[in-house]
């Protein structure tokens, strides 16, 4: 992957003022971590995924939301109460999309100033049937808000228990 820009010796600020000088939509656009970033580590990432994650953030933006991310997980029929091959109860929702048995859940991130607008006047449900429409099976939402870098937070608290059963202090 090249980086023209960057490889001409623009900086980031130098780009956003070039961009404001040229009128570009973009000039004030926040920044963006590749969308594969939404996906736990481990997990394939499929252009299906990113074009949901892609999809429900632009869900989001619509509605104004600045401070966004829509991180993917993936839910096997184990952990959907789902046993033997029987069909989940909502077998006719459109999340169904694999035959798999693989079902994703959305779980989103806000900026926390943006949290109380997202709960109120029933806009929570309004983006949750959205969502759905999208292909995801649950919606829900991180009460933390956005934060950056809370894709890797599992590989630190896997590390925390890691240090704790096996009696190593990590502070040290």
């Amino acid at each position: 992957m090249r980086a023209p820009l960057k490889e001409a010796g623009l900086s980031k600020a130098e780009i956003r003022e070039l961009s404001a000088q040229l009128g570009l939509p973009t000039a004030d656009k926040p920044q963006m971590a590749c969308l594969s970033s939404r996906i736990p580590y481990g997990e394939p990432v499929t252009p299906e995924k990113l074009k949901m994650i892609e999809d429900a953030e632009h869900v989001l933006r619509i509605w104004g939301f600045y401070d966004v991310r829509v991180r993917h997980h993936e839910m096997r029929s184990a952990e959907c109460g789902v046993r033997n091959g029987d069909k989940p109860a909502e077998a006719d929702n459109s999340a169904l999309r694999t035959p798999h048995s693989a079902l994703a859940l959305a779980r989103i991130e806000v900026g926390a100033t943006e949290l109380p607008r997202l709960l109120a006047d029933g806009l929570a449900a309004r983006v949750a049937a959205a969502l759905k429409r999208i292909g995801y099976a649950h919606v829900t939402l991180d009460l933390q808000g956005y934060r950056r870098g809370s894709g890797n937070e599992v590989i630190s608290n896997q590390h925390s228990v890691f240090s704790v059963q096996s009696g190593v202090d990590s502070h040290d």
